[in-house]
């Protein structure tokens, strides 16, 4: 695998994703139920294939480089961040390679999960760490009998496979939905893409991509069982490279949970449950300048889920802001307001035009019920 190869590989990867993301989507219980998981990896692993896309990287190591500095930027949620870190290994490890095998990979992948264990702050079992974990573990083994990357890559996806269907037993949460873990089975999904098109077979996006399937009932959980109301995820570029994140980090973790921080020598990456965003952006600050964040109401969005609705969204606020501006001005508000119960269009737009303020329709034999009223 050489730079050319490993870019194509994350673009397969990225288009893989982009076609399960519904899916996996339905499947993100843990650690909320809010349904995103998808949408956040796919959107991560995208920034990069159009980096790559754009800039057809030279060597190896400015490839791998690429990818994890363009991830880092554009990680999403939880999922997004752990996957920026899982490919942060692979730009450390592949650094001055002009080419790479199956043991290559393998050390670039197990440095990866050391990143990614390393920068959560409470790493729970049975969750895309554990996946990526056991695969690694087993890519070592492969690589050290056959270094042939192929090879390793097939052995690793069927280690994976099988630890993804466990994840349902490691998980209490998971168990109780009865689905194996959302960001296990999308890290599967970005291993197949990446196999794909060593051997060839380039996955490539697709309109309307994806199938009916099994999916987690977000009703099985209740609203007030989130315990951090808002998903928070901000970047700070940071005053300079010797910041020791380390007193942000427990502060964070004080505040509230989920908590992952990735870095690059310029800059890091903050993913936090709280109910206090404000303070722990006012406290990231202290480290350097804040440059984007992004903040989401997760006991909202799990209440638009179980409701089937789709879960509202930052990736929506242009379509909100359109909305309310194109709004009526709200009236004054009234002392009396009248109620008419009518049949047909032409008694309802006459009562309106009399000053009706809520036409229900109704009748004789078409009574309306007193909810209506």
């Amino acid at each position: 695998m050489d730079g050319a190869a490993f870019a194509r590989m994350i673009v397969s990867a990225s288009a893989a994703i982009e076609q399960k993301k519904q899916k996996i989507n339905e499947l993100n219980v843990f650690p909320v139920p809010d349904g995103d998981t998808g949408t956040n990896m796919s959107m991560t692993l995208a920034a990069a294939a159009q980096d790559l896309k754009k800039r057809s990287p030279e060597s190896l190591t400015k490839a791998a480089d690429m990818t994890a500095s363009a991830l880092l930027r554009g990680a999403r949620g939880n999922s997004g961040v752990i996957l920026s870190l899982l490919f942060r290994g692979f730009s450390k490890s592949l650094k001055g390679k002009l080419e790479a095998n199956g043991k290559d990979f393998a050390e670039a992948l197990s440095a990866g999960v050391e990143a990614a264990y390393k920068a959560v702050m409470k790493p729970a079992e049975g969750t895309i760490l554990t996946v990526s974990r056991l695969t690694g573990d087993a890519a070592r083994d492969l690589a050290a009998d056959d270094a042939n990357l192929e090879s390793v890559l097939m052995g690793s996806i069927e280690t994976a496979k099988v630890a993804l269907e466990n994840t349902v037993n490691q998980n209490p949460v998971l168990k109780k939905a009865g689905v194996v873990d959302a960001g296990g089975m999308g890290f599967v999904v970005i291993l197949e893409g990446m196999l794909a098109s060593l051997q060839g077979n380039d996955v490539a996006l697709q309109e309307n991509a994806g199938e009916t399937k099994e999916q987690a009932d977000f009703t099985d959980f209740a609203t007030e069982d989130i315990t951090f109301a808002y998903d928070t995820v901000y970047i700070v570029r940071k005053k300079d490279e010797t910041v020791n994140l380390e007193p942000l980090r427990v502060y964070l973790d004080s505040i509230g949970d989920s908590l992952v921080i990735g870095e690059d020598d310029e800059a890091f990456k903050v993913h936090v449950h709280t109910n206090i965003p404000w303070e722990a952006l006012a406290e990231s600050q202290k480290y350097g300048t804040l440059e984007l964040a992004k903040i989401e109401n997760m006991r909202m969005q799990h209440d638009d889920l179980a409701a089937g609705r789709k879960a509202r969204s930052t990736d929506d606020l242009e379509a909100i802001e359109q909305e309310l501006e194109s709004a009526p001005a709200p009236q004054p508000e009234k002392r009396y307001g009248i109620v008419a119960v009518c049949a047909g269009e032409g008694l309802a737009s006459v009562f309106t035009d009399l000053g009706a303020d809520r036409i229900i329709e109704g009748g004789q034999t078409m009574n309306p019920s007193t909810e209506d009223i």
